[in-house]
Protein backbone atom coordinates (compact mmCIF):
# COMPACT_ATOMS: atom_id res chain seq x y z
CA UNK A 1 0.00 0.00 0.00
CA UNK A 2 2.70 2.28 0.78
CA UNK A 3 3.94 2.01 -2.78
CA UNK A 4 1.05 3.24 -4.38
CA UNK A 5 1.09 6.71 -5.41
CA UNK A 6 -1.29 8.97 -3.51
CA UNK A 7 -4.07 10.64 -5.44
CA UNK A 8 -4.86 13.95 -5.77
CA UNK A 9 -8.17 15.14 -4.30
CA UNK A 10 -9.43 18.43 -4.63
CA UNK A 11 -9.49 21.17 -1.99
CA UNK A 12 -12.35 22.42 -0.06
CA UNK A 13 -15.34 23.71 -1.99
CA UNK A 14 -15.10 21.37 -5.32
CA UNK A 15 -17.85 19.56 -6.60
CA UNK A 16 -16.14 15.69 -5.70
CA UNK A 17 -16.26 16.33 -2.01
CA UNK A 18 -19.99 17.27 -2.30
CA UNK A 19 -21.11 14.90 -4.84
CA UNK A 20 -21.40 11.02 -4.71
CA UNK A 21 -17.88 10.52 -6.29
CA UNK A 22 -15.38 9.43 -4.03
CA UNK A 23 -14.79 5.47 -4.42
CA UNK A 24 -13.83 3.28 -1.48
CA UNK A 25 -10.74 1.78 -1.64
CA UNK A 26 -10.21 -1.11 -4.37
CA UNK A 27 -9.90 -3.62 -1.56
CA UNK A 28 -12.65 -2.27 0.77
CA UNK A 29 -14.36 -5.63 1.19
CA UNK A 30 -11.86 -7.84 0.29
CA UNK A 31 -9.79 -7.96 3.75
CA UNK A 32 -11.97 -7.67 6.55
CA UNK A 33 -10.99 -5.56 9.22
CA UNK A 34 -9.74 -7.19 12.63
CA UNK A 35 -8.70 -10.20 10.18
CA UNK A 36 -5.31 -12.33 11.01
CA UNK A 37 -4.08 -10.69 7.59
CA UNK A 38 -4.43 -6.70 9.24
CA UNK A 39 -4.20 -7.49 13.10
CA UNK A 40 -0.38 -6.62 13.06
CA UNK A 41 -1.11 -3.64 10.00
CA UNK A 42 -0.92 -0.13 11.34
CA UNK A 43 -4.06 1.45 11.53
CA UNK A 44 -4.44 3.87 8.76
CA UNK A 45 -4.47 7.34 9.17
CA UNK A 46 -6.62 8.95 6.53
CA UNK A 47 -4.52 12.18 7.28
CA UNK A 48 -1.49 10.46 6.30
CA UNK A 49 -2.49 9.72 2.61
CA UNK A 50 -4.45 13.29 2.13
CA UNK A 51 -2.54 14.54 -1.28
CA UNK A 52 -4.82 17.84 -1.22
CA UNK A 53 -3.86 20.28 -3.84
CA UNK A 54 -4.24 23.54 -1.82
CA UNK A 55 -4.99 22.44 2.02
CA UNK A 56 -6.03 24.22 4.38
CA UNK A 57 -4.86 25.33 7.46
CA UNK A 58 -6.58 25.77 11.33
CA UNK A 59 -6.81 29.12 10.48
CA UNK A 60 -7.77 28.50 6.48
CA UNK A 61 -10.56 26.03 7.28
CA UNK A 62 -11.76 28.33 10.49
CA UNK A 63 -12.59 30.93 7.92
CA UNK A 64 -14.45 28.57 5.71
CA UNK A 65 -16.24 27.49 8.38
CA UNK A 66 -17.62 31.33 9.84
CA UNK A 67 -18.27 31.86 5.67
CA UNK A 68 -20.16 28.97 5.41
CA UNK A 69 -22.17 29.53 8.67
CA UNK A 70 -23.09 32.95 8.33
CA UNK A 71 -25.40 34.15 5.47
CA UNK A 72 -28.77 35.59 5.43
CA UNK A 73 -30.68 33.23 8.02
CA UNK A 74 -29.09 35.95 10.61
CA UNK A 75 -31.65 38.21 9.38
CA UNK A 76 -34.25 36.43 10.46
CA UNK A 77 -33.25 35.82 14.05
CA UNK A 78 -35.27 38.78 15.54
CA UNK A 79 -38.29 37.28 14.15
CA UNK A 80 -37.23 34.10 15.57
CA UNK A 81 -36.62 35.54 19.09
CA UNK A 82 -39.91 37.87 18.80
CA UNK A 83 -42.02 34.49 18.23
CA UNK A 84 -40.55 32.66 21.25
CA UNK A 85 -40.13 35.62 23.62
CA UNK A 86 -36.64 36.85 25.38
CA UNK A 87 -35.70 33.91 27.94
CA UNK A 88 -37.21 31.25 25.14
CA UNK A 89 -35.37 32.88 22.20
CA UNK A 90 -31.82 33.26 23.74
CA UNK A 91 -31.40 29.81 25.47
CA UNK A 92 -33.54 28.12 22.19
CA UNK A 93 -30.52 29.77 20.63
CA UNK A 94 -27.80 28.81 22.42
CA UNK A 95 -29.60 25.41 22.82
CA UNK A 96 -30.37 24.74 19.25
CA UNK A 97 -26.29 25.79 18.21
CA UNK A 98 -24.95 23.22 20.67
CA UNK A 99 -27.06 20.57 18.74
CA UNK A 100 -26.06 21.47 15.44
CA UNK A 101 -22.40 21.70 16.78
CA UNK A 102 -23.08 17.89 18.53
CA UNK A 103 -24.61 16.21 14.98
CA UNK A 104 -21.54 17.86 13.24
CA UNK A 105 -19.18 16.37 15.02
CA UNK A 106 -21.04 13.18 14.65
CA UNK A 107 -20.80 13.08 11.05
CA UNK A 108 -17.45 13.88 10.89
CA UNK A 109 -16.67 11.52 13.87
CA UNK A 110 -18.30 9.01 11.71
CA UNK A 111 -16.52 9.81 8.20
CA UNK A 112 -12.99 9.91 9.99
CA UNK A 113 -13.85 6.29 11.84
CA UNK A 114 -15.09 4.79 8.38
CA UNK A 115 -12.25 6.09 6.56
CA UNK A 116 -9.80 4.08 8.69
CA UNK A 117 -12.16 0.52 8.11
CA UNK A 118 -12.25 1.60 4.12
CA UNK A 119 -8.79 2.63 4.03
CA UNK A 120 -9.47 6.03 2.25
CA UNK A 121 -8.21 9.72 2.59
CA UNK A 122 -11.46 11.01 2.89
CA UNK A 123 -15.45 10.29 2.09
CA UNK A 124 -18.36 12.97 1.23
CA UNK A 125 -21.42 13.21 3.27
CA UNK A 126 -23.62 10.31 1.25
CA UNK A 127 -20.49 8.45 1.15
CA UNK A 128 -20.50 8.29 4.43
CA UNK A 129 -23.86 7.01 4.91
CA UNK A 130 -23.05 4.59 2.43
CA UNK A 131 -19.94 2.80 4.36
CA UNK A 132 -21.04 3.61 7.48
CA UNK A 133 -24.20 1.37 6.61
CA UNK A 134 -21.63 -0.86 4.65
CA UNK A 135 -19.15 -1.66 7.81
CA UNK A 136 -22.10 -2.27 10.17
CA UNK A 137 -24.06 -4.77 11.33
CA UNK A 138 -25.12 -7.49 8.60
CA UNK A 139 -29.05 -6.77 9.13
CA UNK A 140 -28.11 -3.19 7.76
CA UNK A 141 -25.84 -3.44 5.09
CA UNK A 142 -28.75 -4.33 2.61
CA UNK A 143 -29.85 -0.79 3.10
CA UNK A 144 -25.88 0.93 2.34
CA UNK A 145 -27.48 1.81 -1.25
CA UNK A 146 -30.08 3.60 0.02
CA UNK A 147 -28.50 5.63 2.77
CA UNK A 148 -26.41 6.88 -0.10
CA UNK A 149 -29.45 8.02 -2.43
CA UNK A 150 -31.23 9.49 0.80
CA UNK A 151 -28.56 11.57 1.82
CA UNK A 152 -28.34 12.61 -1.49
CA UNK A 153 -31.84 13.43 -2.34
CA UNK A 154 -32.14 15.25 0.86
CA UNK A 155 -28.63 17.79 0.33
CA UNK A 156 -30.24 18.24 -3.30
CA UNK A 157 -33.18 19.28 -2.19
CA UNK A 158 -31.92 21.57 0.78
CA UNK A 159 -29.67 23.09 -1.63
CA UNK A 160 -32.42 23.99 -3.95
CA UNK A 161 -34.95 24.55 -1.11
CA UNK A 162 -32.32 27.08 0.26
CA UNK A 163 -31.79 28.67 -2.88
CA UNK A 164 -35.76 29.19 -3.29
CA UNK A 165 -35.67 31.36 -0.38
CA UNK A 166 -32.60 33.40 -1.81
CA UNK A 167 -35.18 34.19 -4.51
CA UNK A 168 -37.51 35.21 -1.98
CA UNK A 169 -35.07 37.19 -0.19
CA UNK A 170 -33.96 39.10 -3.50
CA UNK A 171 -38.02 39.91 -4.53
CA UNK A 172 -38.80 41.00 -1.47
CA UNK A 173 -36.15 44.05 -0.31
CA UNK A 174 -36.61 45.03 -4.63
CA UNK A 175 -40.01 45.06 -4.25
CA UNK A 176 -39.67 47.54 -0.79
CA UNK A 177 -37.09 49.63 -2.78
CA UNK A 178 -39.28 50.23 -6.02
CA UNK A 179 -42.72 50.59 -3.97
CA UNK A 180 -41.04 53.78 -2.15
CA UNK A 181 -40.11 54.88 -5.34
CA UNK A 182 -42.58 54.54 -7.64
CA UNK A 183 -45.78 54.05 -5.42
CA UNK A 184 -48.15 53.29 -8.42
CA UNK A 185 -47.03 49.90 -8.48
CA UNK A 186 -47.60 48.91 -4.82
CA UNK A 187 -50.64 46.19 -5.91
CA UNK A 188 -47.70 44.20 -7.56
CA UNK A 189 -47.84 40.96 -5.48
CA UNK A 190 -44.09 39.62 -5.24
CA UNK A 191 -44.55 37.12 -8.15
CA UNK A 192 -44.15 40.01 -10.50
CA UNK A 193 -40.60 40.54 -9.39
CA UNK A 194 -39.67 36.58 -9.52
CA UNK A 195 -40.88 36.82 -12.59
CA UNK A 196 -38.41 39.40 -13.97
CA UNK A 197 -35.65 38.24 -11.87
CA UNK A 198 -36.04 34.71 -13.59
CA UNK A 199 -34.31 35.73 -16.90
CA UNK A 200 -30.73 36.93 -15.32
CA UNK A 201 -30.98 34.03 -13.02
CA UNK A 202 -31.30 31.91 -15.89
CA UNK A 203 -28.38 33.77 -17.81
CA UNK A 204 -25.92 34.07 -14.73
CA UNK A 205 -27.00 30.36 -13.50
CA UNK A 206 -25.01 29.00 -17.12
CA UNK A 207 -21.96 29.79 -15.54
CA UNK A 208 -20.49 26.32 -15.02
CA UNK A 209 -16.69 26.88 -13.62
CA UNK A 210 -16.45 27.35 -10.54
CA UNK A 211 -13.35 29.68 -10.80
CA UNK A 212 -15.85 31.72 -12.88
CA UNK A 213 -17.74 32.25 -10.23
CA UNK A 214 -15.09 34.16 -8.26
CA UNK A 215 -15.66 37.40 -8.69
CA UNK A 216 -19.35 36.83 -8.20
CA UNK A 217 -18.60 35.77 -4.66
CA UNK A 218 -16.34 39.19 -4.32
CA UNK A 219 -19.48 41.20 -4.60
CA UNK A 220 -21.47 39.19 -2.74
CA UNK A 221 -19.21 38.99 0.43
CA UNK A 222 -19.04 43.35 0.18
CA UNK A 223 -21.93 43.85 -0.41
CA UNK A 224 -23.04 41.65 2.36
CA UNK A 225 -21.02 43.15 4.97
CA UNK A 226 -21.81 46.80 4.27
CA UNK A 227 -25.95 45.25 4.23
CA UNK A 228 -25.04 44.02 7.95
CA UNK A 229 -23.07 47.05 9.08
CA UNK A 230 -26.21 49.43 8.01
CA UNK A 231 -28.22 47.31 10.33
CA UNK A 232 -26.41 46.88 13.29
CA UNK A 233 -26.18 50.50 13.45
CA UNK A 234 -29.77 51.09 12.90
CA UNK A 235 -30.50 48.11 15.40
CA UNK A 236 -28.33 49.64 18.36
CA UNK A 237 -28.76 53.25 17.44
CA UNK A 238 -32.39 53.30 19.23
CA UNK A 239 -32.20 50.50 21.68
CA UNK A 240 -32.11 52.90 23.73
CA UNK A 241 -35.65 54.25 23.67
CA UNK A 242 -37.05 51.14 24.16
CA UNK A 243 -39.61 50.66 26.69
CA UNK A 244 -39.04 46.84 28.37
CA UNK A 245 -42.59 46.66 29.33
CA UNK A 246 -43.10 46.12 25.40
CA UNK A 247 -41.44 43.05 24.94
CA UNK A 248 -42.28 39.28 26.45
CA UNK A 249 -40.44 37.53 28.66
CA UNK A 250 -42.31 34.25 27.16
CA UNK A 251 -44.65 33.63 24.17
CA UNK A 252 -47.26 31.58 22.74
CA UNK A 253 -45.76 27.76 22.82
CA UNK A 254 -47.13 27.29 19.54
CA UNK A 255 -44.79 29.79 18.30
CA UNK A 256 -41.93 27.73 19.57
CA UNK A 257 -42.10 24.96 15.80
CA UNK A 258 -41.60 28.26 14.21
CA UNK A 259 -38.67 29.67 16.24
CA UNK A 260 -36.72 26.24 16.32
CA UNK A 261 -37.18 25.60 12.39
CA UNK A 262 -36.01 29.06 11.86
CA UNK A 263 -32.80 28.82 13.99
CA UNK A 264 -32.24 25.38 12.30
CA UNK A 265 -32.70 27.14 8.88
CA UNK A 266 -29.99 29.79 9.90
CA UNK A 267 -27.62 27.87 11.91
CA UNK A 268 -27.47 24.57 10.14
CA UNK A 269 -24.23 24.23 7.86
CA UNK A 270 -24.06 20.65 7.66
CA UNK A 271 -23.70 20.30 3.94
CA UNK A 272 -20.59 22.07 3.81
CA UNK A 273 -18.23 20.67 6.72
CA UNK A 274 -17.18 17.48 5.12
CA UNK A 275 -15.97 19.71 2.40
CA UNK A 276 -13.98 21.35 4.77
CA UNK A 277 -12.75 18.93 7.30
CA UNK A 278 -11.68 16.88 3.92
CA UNK A 279 -9.84 19.75 2.45
CA UNK A 280 -7.36 19.52 6.08
CA UNK A 281 -4.52 17.75 6.03
CA UNK A 282 -3.91 17.73 10.05
CA UNK A 283 -6.46 16.38 12.63
CA UNK A 284 -7.98 19.72 14.18
CA UNK A 285 -11.01 19.81 13.11
CA UNK A 286 -13.07 18.29 15.58
CA UNK A 287 -11.71 18.51 19.53
CA UNK A 288 -11.09 20.45 21.67
CA UNK A 289 -10.46 23.74 20.93
CA UNK A 290 -10.57 22.61 17.08
CA UNK A 291 -11.88 24.29 14.26
CA UNK A 292 -15.51 23.79 14.48
CA UNK A 293 -15.93 24.12 18.49
CA UNK A 294 -14.08 27.96 18.01
CA UNK A 295 -16.21 28.57 14.58
CA UNK A 296 -19.37 27.31 16.25
CA UNK A 297 -19.39 29.07 19.45
CA UNK A 298 -18.47 32.49 17.60
CA UNK A 299 -21.74 31.73 15.52
CA UNK A 300 -24.22 30.88 18.40
CA UNK A 301 -22.84 34.13 20.35
CA UNK A 302 -23.14 36.37 17.51
CA UNK A 303 -26.89 34.68 16.35
CA UNK A 304 -28.04 35.00 20.05
CA UNK A 305 -26.76 38.53 20.28
CA UNK A 306 -28.39 39.77 16.98
CA UNK A 307 -31.42 37.63 17.80
CA UNK A 308 -31.68 39.37 21.65
CA UNK A 309 -31.09 43.07 20.44
CA UNK A 310 -33.11 43.29 17.23
CA UNK A 311 -36.23 41.88 19.03
CA UNK A 312 -35.42 44.72 21.89
CA UNK A 313 -34.68 46.95 19.15
CA UNK A 314 -38.04 46.22 16.64
CA UNK A 315 -40.41 43.94 18.90
CA UNK A 316 -42.92 41.96 17.95
CA UNK A 317 -42.82 43.94 14.64
CA UNK A 318 -39.70 42.59 13.77
CA UNK A 319 -39.62 40.95 10.06
CA UNK A 320 -38.39 37.60 8.93
CA UNK A 321 -35.80 39.90 6.81
CA UNK A 322 -34.66 42.34 9.51
CA UNK A 323 -33.37 44.97 7.24
CA UNK A 324 -36.92 45.70 6.12
CA UNK A 325 -37.48 46.99 9.68
CA UNK A 326 -35.33 49.54 8.33
CA UNK A 327 -36.91 53.10 7.57
CA UNK A 328 -37.48 53.20 4.21
CA UNK A 329 -37.13 56.50 3.43
CA UNK A 330 -33.55 57.04 4.89
CA UNK A 331 -30.90 56.51 2.48
CA UNK A 332 -28.80 54.14 4.54
CA UNK A 333 -31.46 52.06 4.96
CA UNK A 334 -32.23 51.91 0.93
CA UNK A 335 -28.13 51.01 0.64
CA UNK A 336 -28.39 47.93 2.59
CA UNK A 337 -31.74 46.62 0.96
CA UNK A 338 -30.34 47.17 -2.27
CA UNK A 339 -26.61 45.46 -0.70
CA UNK A 340 -28.14 42.51 0.60
CA UNK A 341 -30.16 42.39 -3.13
CA UNK A 342 -27.04 42.67 -4.65
CA UNK A 343 -25.29 40.21 -2.91
CA UNK A 344 -28.17 37.19 -2.39
CA UNK A 345 -28.35 37.34 -5.73
CA UNK A 346 -24.48 36.67 -6.44
CA UNK A 347 -24.82 34.24 -3.88
CA UNK A 348 -27.74 32.43 -5.27
CA UNK A 349 -25.20 31.12 -8.42
CA UNK A 350 -22.87 29.74 -5.89
CA UNK A 351 -25.09 27.65 -4.17
CA UNK A 352 -26.51 26.49 -6.96
CA UNK A 353 -23.71 25.57 -8.77
CA UNK A 354 -23.03 22.23 -6.01
CA UNK A 355 -26.49 20.43 -6.54
CA UNK A 356 -26.63 21.33 -10.38
CA UNK A 357 -23.45 19.85 -10.94
CA UNK A 358 -24.49 17.02 -8.91
CA UNK A 359 -27.64 16.53 -10.72
CA UNK A 360 -25.58 16.46 -14.00
CA UNK A 361 -23.40 14.20 -13.03
CA UNK A 362 -26.46 11.69 -12.15
CA UNK A 363 -27.93 11.97 -15.76
CA UNK A 364 -24.61 13.13 -17.80
CA UNK A 365 -24.06 9.26 -18.71
CA UNK A 366 -28.17 9.04 -19.91
CA UNK A 367 -27.13 11.83 -22.70
CA UNK A 368 -25.02 11.55 -26.02
CA UNK A 369 -21.49 13.45 -25.62
CA UNK A 370 -22.41 15.31 -28.73
CA UNK A 371 -25.60 17.06 -27.01
CA UNK A 372 -23.92 17.80 -23.80
CA UNK A 373 -23.25 21.16 -24.23
CA UNK A 374 -27.89 21.64 -25.01
CA UNK A 375 -28.38 19.61 -22.13
CA UNK A 376 -26.56 21.52 -19.48
CA UNK A 377 -28.45 25.09 -20.81
CA UNK A 378 -31.50 23.18 -20.57
CA UNK A 379 -31.19 21.41 -17.14
CA UNK A 380 -29.88 25.02 -15.63
CA UNK A 381 -33.08 26.82 -16.94
CA UNK A 382 -35.17 24.32 -16.01
CA UNK A 383 -33.84 24.03 -12.41
CA UNK A 384 -33.79 27.92 -11.92
CA UNK A 385 -37.58 27.59 -13.02
CA UNK A 386 -38.01 24.96 -10.80
CA UNK A 387 -36.66 26.79 -7.97
CA UNK A 388 -38.54 30.26 -8.77
CA UNK A 389 -41.78 28.23 -8.83
CA UNK A 390 -41.00 26.90 -5.25
CA UNK A 391 -40.56 30.66 -4.18
CA UNK A 392 -43.39 32.02 -6.35
CA UNK A 393 -45.98 29.13 -4.43
CA UNK A 394 -44.74 30.17 -0.76
CA UNK A 395 -43.62 33.76 -1.11
CA UNK A 396 -43.66 34.49 2.36
CA UNK A 397 -40.16 34.71 3.77
CA UNK A 398 -40.57 33.34 7.93
CA UNK A 399 -42.77 30.72 6.01
CA UNK A 400 -40.63 29.59 3.61
CA UNK A 401 -37.69 29.80 5.92
CA UNK A 402 -39.89 27.62 8.09
CA UNK A 403 -40.94 25.41 5.94
CA UNK A 404 -37.22 24.39 4.41
CA UNK A 405 -35.72 24.70 8.68
CA UNK A 406 -38.72 21.94 9.32
CA UNK A 407 -38.26 19.99 6.49
CA UNK A 408 -34.95 20.00 5.24
CA UNK A 409 -32.88 20.83 7.95
CA UNK A 410 -34.04 18.76 10.67
CA UNK A 411 -33.51 15.43 8.53
CA UNK A 412 -30.06 16.68 7.00
CA UNK A 413 -29.12 18.61 9.87
CA UNK A 414 -30.51 16.58 12.82
CA UNK A 415 -31.84 12.92 11.72
CA UNK A 416 -28.79 11.84 9.48
CA UNK A 417 -26.01 12.16 11.33
CA UNK A 418 -27.44 10.26 14.73
CA UNK A 419 -28.76 7.53 12.61
CA UNK A 420 -25.39 7.66 11.15
CA UNK A 421 -23.48 7.30 14.27
CA UNK A 422 -25.76 4.63 15.60
CA UNK A 423 -25.42 2.45 13.10
CA UNK A 424 -21.37 2.74 13.43
CA UNK A 425 -21.65 2.16 17.41
CA UNK A 426 -24.18 -0.95 16.75
CA UNK A 427 -20.88 -2.48 15.36
CA UNK A 428 -19.03 -4.86 17.25
CA UNK A 429 -16.20 -2.42 18.34
CA UNK A 430 -18.92 0.05 19.05
CA UNK A 431 -20.11 1.73 22.58
CA UNK A 432 -22.67 3.92 23.64
CA UNK A 433 -21.50 4.24 26.86
CA UNK A 434 -22.96 3.86 30.26
CA UNK A 435 -26.71 2.61 30.01
CA UNK A 436 -26.17 3.00 26.52
CA UNK A 437 -26.94 7.04 27.19
CA UNK A 438 -25.27 7.80 24.01
CA UNK A 439 -28.17 6.09 22.66
CA UNK A 440 -30.56 7.23 24.58
CA UNK A 441 -29.21 10.72 23.18
CA UNK A 442 -29.77 9.94 19.57
CA UNK A 443 -32.99 8.71 20.20
CA UNK A 444 -33.97 12.32 21.83
CA UNK A 445 -32.47 13.93 18.86
CA UNK A 446 -34.41 11.75 16.28
CA UNK A 447 -37.12 12.62 18.61
CA UNK A 448 -36.60 16.37 18.05
CA UNK A 449 -36.14 16.19 14.39
CA UNK A 450 -39.48 14.41 13.76
CA UNK A 451 -41.05 16.93 16.12
CA UNK A 452 -39.87 19.95 14.28
CA UNK A 453 -40.47 18.29 10.82
CA UNK A 454 -43.84 17.68 11.54
CA UNK A 455 -44.48 20.20 13.94
CA UNK A 456 -42.51 23.38 12.00
CA UNK A 457 -44.60 22.24 8.37
CA UNK A 458 -47.78 22.22 10.08
CA UNK A 459 -47.44 25.90 11.82
CA UNK A 460 -45.22 27.02 8.23
CA UNK A 461 -48.71 25.74 6.42
CA UNK A 462 -51.31 26.57 8.87
CA UNK A 463 -49.59 30.36 8.10
CA UNK A 464 -49.65 29.72 4.44
CA UNK A 465 -53.47 28.86 4.40
CA UNK A 466 -54.66 31.84 6.79
CA UNK A 467 -52.84 34.05 4.07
Amino acid sequence: MTDNKKEKYPSTFTVDNFSSTTKLADNEYKIPVGSVETINEKEYNPYEHRNVEHPNSFSGALVHLLKSSLGTGILAIPSAVAAAGIIVGVVGTVLTGILCTHTIHLLVFASQEICKKAKVPMLGFAETAHAVFKYGPKKVQPFANFAKIFVDVALLLTYYAGNAVYVVFICGNIQELVNYYQPSVKDWAVQYYMLMLLVPLIICCQVRQLKHLVPFSLIANTTMIIAFVITLYYMFSGIGDVNMDDRNLFNDVTLIPRFFSTVLFAMEGIGTMLPIENSMIKQQFIGCPGVLNIAMSFVVTLYTVIGLFGYLRFGDSAEANVIANLPAEEIPAQVAKSCIAVAVFFTFMLQFYVPCDITWRKISGKVPEKHHNVAQIILRTVLVIFITAIAAAVPKLDVIISLVGSVFFSILGLFIPVVIDTILNLGENGDFGVLKWRLWKNILVIILAWFALFSGSYYAIDDLIEE
